[in-house]
Formats: structure tokens, C-alpha cells, sequence
């Protein structure tokens, strides 16, 4: 067998593919899987039965694409086919998923261990690792925020000294101090890093005066070098307090230290926070942090359902997008709610479930009928043809060219673009767009539509592209 795909490179896929799936799921359809063969832009992977087959086409392929996207970037379709080889004893392209997960959870738990010890300090100076900044959404409304975080990461104390974020509850001022402090710690272990809100500083602060202990908490906070804090704007009216903090600014300052704040509102309008602490909140840079447009609350969903591995139906998920957005923890929590019933009844989500739902939670929402006329309506305005037209002159080629078959990156990005456009905002089935499409199989395309979702949360420039294509086509 020619393959550019080896063995150990499916050992990695199977790997990650445990780590994204949920237990029981992976355990019950991923027993023994094998290599058949691979190529560019495809790879073909052998299972024992129809029955397993069939299950993981039809739910997981967006998991093996995304997978098999990390591990080798050309790929562009993965295919499930019947290995009648897979139980022969003799068979060398064959993975037992079982022992490869038994084998992987040791390895683990002991990678836990030490990243434990990587991220711990001393006291109250730990943050947790569910705010990596990997699983962190960038959209048009946190970029700034997001890139001044990454700025500082590189280079603490050398840049945007003190860094100040603000924003409403809920769209991501914790999750990216606690990321931030956790990547600095990763890639300076040395450094000592305290992150903690200010209700925190006050309770240890509170404490050492009555303790008498007040020499060793000042001396433990000015041998630090990044304080993160969070919620500032709970020092209102605590004159103390805000007297010791602003006396470690000033330290933590002149030494070239990092700190990074984060408040519900700008400097300015913190009015019960004395003036000069106030200036020095703004010695540096102040950014905020809006709230998600749809892509971006979209893309939210997506990733928090593959963190808790769950597939939403993608109509579902724009349901959510559309009728929430000021907060992203009431996405977060139907998001819970939906994979609690889910796990209770057996029931996947619908529209019409979660209407439902917002209803009985006194959320104001679009009314699933008058969602249904929206969709109508854009299927009677737009036609296939009017897509493939104006997708075809946006890019400068051919309508032939771009429904054919040529593989190059100057045609395929544009056609998968076609594809994505088709089949989320048109609403065509996998297989009618394979049709338009020269008679492809509607495996290719439905891989095809994912794996330009995935290129999307890597290239700004293309987001764009598809956004001003919309614009052009009102969809």
C-alpha cells in the first residue's frame, strides 16, 4: 500500500480523537479502526461493521475532520469504509482504540501532574487551566483585548504596563486573565504570578491586619512579578485597601513588574476609587471588550459544545447565536441545560425544543415560525446560480473552473466557499450541492463545508470574504 499516512500518525489521530469524544461514545464505536489507504486531500480509515460504519458517519465526522485537519493539514475528506482484514490477527494497519486510550489516560494523568506543578505557586497564587487561551473565541468584539493579552504574554512588563480591560459580566475579562497568567507561567516558570480578584486582595488584606501579619503579605506581593486582578470595582468605598494596593502599583510599577486589571466599566467612571489610583489604571492601556456579534456567538457555541462533547445541529446553534449574545455565560448555561436533557432522554436539541426552553425561562426570542419565513424567503431571493456567479467574480475565476474538479488551492478554497454558502445560508442538502457540483458524493461536500469552518477560525481575511460575499447575495 502506497500511503502517505503512517501508522503512528493514526495512533496520534486516535489519540485526540479520545480526548474530544465522550467516553462511553468512543469505547462503544471506536474498537479497532485501520489504515486502508491515504492520498492528497483524503484519507480512508477501515472499521469492522456497517453498523459502526454507518454511527460514525453520521456522528462524528465533523470530530475526525477537524482531527485529521491538525494532524495533516492537506486534508480534505476522511471516509469510512468496511475493512474485512480489521480481526485478522496477522494485520499490521490495524490500531486497538482501546489499548491506545489506556495507554494515552497513563500518559495523562501524569502530563496533569506536572502541569499542576507548572501553575501552582504559593497561597492564593494559582489559576485554573479551563481558561487556557486555546479554547478562547476571538471575534470582532475582543480582538483588541485578545492581541494586548497576547502582546504581554511575550513580553511581560515591557509593553502595555499596566494592561486594563474592561467590560460587562459575563464576555471574557476571567478567562483572559486567568489564560494570560497561565501562558506567562508556561513559558517563564521561573516568574512568580498571582492572579485574584480584589475581593480576594481585600479578605487578605482584612486578615493580616488582624492577624498582624501585615510585613509578610507586603513582602509576598512585591516579590511577585504579574498581578492580574480581577473586578477592581469591588474596592469601591474600601479606603485601606486601595491605600495597600496603590502603594504595590507603584512598587510593582517602578520595578517593571506586569499588571493586568480588568473592571465592569473604564477608569473614569469608577467614582468611588480614589483619583490616584484611578490615573494609574490609565498609565498604560485601556481596552475593552464588546459584545459577540452572531459569528462570533456562533463560534462560541461550537467550541464549547466540542469541550464538552457534544455535537449541536448547526440550524440549532444559529437558533441560540441569533436570540443570545449580551452574556456569554447564558449561552454557556443552555448550552448545559441541552446536554443535561440530552444525557437524561436521549433527545438531540431542536429549534423548536429550545423555543422552548427560552420560553419557560422568560427569554425574549424570534418565535420559530417567523425564523422558518426568514429562511424561506432568502431561498426564494437567492438561487444556486446567482451563488456560483458572484463567488466566481469575487475571486477572479471561472464558473466552469470553480465547479470542476482541479484540486488547486486558487479553486478549491473559493468552491468550499461556494459549498459553505449553499448549504448554511441557502439551506441545499449535502447532496443537491453535490449535484451543482459536477455529481460529487455528499461525504465530499459535507467534509468540504467543514473543513472551511475550521479554516475560518484561523484566517481573518477569509471570515471576511465570506462576509462580504453575503453581503453581495443579502444572505
Amino acid at each position: 500500500m502506497n500511503s502517505i499516512v503512517s501508522l503512528t500518525h493514526l495512533q496520534s489521530f486516535v489519540e485526540r480523537l479520545s480526548e474530544k469524544m465522550r467516553k462511553q461514545d468512543f469505547l462503544t464505536y471506536f474498537q479497532k479502526i485501520s489504515l486502508i489507504r491515504s492520498e492528497w486531500g483524503e484519507v480512508v480509515i477501515g472499521v469492522v461493521s456497517d453498523f459502526i460504519r454507518d454511527n460514525i458517519s453520521f456522528r462524528f465526522s465533523s470530530i475526525l475532520l477537524e482531527i485529521a485537519c491538525e494532524i495533516w493539514e492537506w486534508t480534505e475528506i476522511i471516509k469510512i469504509e468496511i475493512d474485512s482484514q480489521i480481526e485478522n490477527p496477522s494485520y499490521t494497519q490495524v490500531i486497538d482504540c482501546r489499548k491506545v486510550l489506556k495507554t494515552h489516560n497513563s500518559t495523562k494523568e501524569k502530563s496533569k501532574e506536572a502541569e499542576k506543578k507548572l501553575i501552582q505557586t504559593q497561597g492564593r497564587e494559582d489559576f485554573s487551566s479551563r481558561f487556557d487561551l486555546s479554547h478562547f473565541v476571538v471575534g470582532p468584539g475582543n480582538q483588541l483585548a485578545f492581541s494586548a493579552c497576547d502582546a504581554v504574554i511575550r513580553k511581560p512588563g515591557s509593553q502595555y504596563n499596566p494592561l486594563f480591560i474592561y467590560s460587562d459580566v459575563g464576555l471574557g475579562k476571567t478567562h483572559l486573565l486567568q489564560g494570560s497568567a497561565l501562558e506567562i507561567k508556561r513559558k517563564n516558570p521561573e516568574k512568580k504570578i498571582v492572579y485574584l480578584t480584589s475581593d480576594q486582595f481585600v479578605t487578605e488584606y482584612v486578615n493580616a491586619v488582624k492577624d498582624r501579619k501585615i510585613d509578610q503579605m507586603r513582602a509576598r506581593f512585591r516579590s511577585i512579578d504579574v498581578l492580574l486582578m480581577d473586578d477592581v470595582q469591588f474596592l469601591a468605598g474600601k479606603k485601606q485597601t486601595q491605600e495597600e494596593l496603590y502603594t504595590l502599583f507603584n512598587i510593582l510599577y517602578d520595578s517593571g513588574k506586569q499588571i493586568i486589571l480588568s473592571s465592569d466599566r473604564p477608569p473614569k467612571e469608577l467614582s468611588e476609587i480614589e483619583p490616584r489610583l484611578v490615573s494609574r489604571f490609565e498609565w498604560g492601556i485601556m481596552v475593552d471588550i464588546d459584545v459577540p456579534d452572531f459569528e462570533t456567538r456562533l463560534a462560541i457555541i461550537q467550541q464549547k459544545a466540542r469541550e464538552k462533547e457534544f455535537i449541536v445541529p448547526q440550524e440549532v446553534g444559529e437558533y441560540i447565536a441569533y436570540n443570545l449574545g449580551k452574556n456569554v455565560r447564558e449561552i454557556e448555561g443552555i448550552l448545559n441545560q441541552m446536554i443535561a436533557e440530552y444525557e437524561l432522554t436521549g433527545a438531540m436539541p431542536t429549534i423548536a425544543s429550545i423555543s422552548s426552553r427560552f420560553d419557560r425561562l422568560s427569554i425574549r426570542h424570534t418565535q420559530v415560525g417567523s425564523s422558518e419565513n426568514r429562511i424561506k424567503n432568502t431561498l426564494k431571493s437567492v438561487s444556486y446560480q446567482d451563488v456560483i456567479r458572484i463567488v466566481a467574480e469575487y475571486f477572479g475565476i471561472e464558473e466552469e473552473a470553480l465547479l470542476g474538479d482541479n484540486r488547486s488551492r486558487d479553486l478549491m478554497i473559493p468552491r468550499q466557499v461556494a459549498m459553505h454558502i449553499l448549504k448554511n445560508k441557502l439551506r441545499f442538502t449535502y447532496e443537491r450541492i453535490g449535484n451543482i457540483f459536477n455529481g460529487r458524493e455528499h461525504s465530499a461536500v459535507m467534509y468540504s463545508c467543514k473543513k472551511l469552518d475550521l479554516l475560518m477560525k484561523k484566517d481573518q481575511r477569509l471570515t471576511s470574504d465570506i462576509y462580504s460575499l453575503r453581503e453581495k447575495l443579502g444572505v
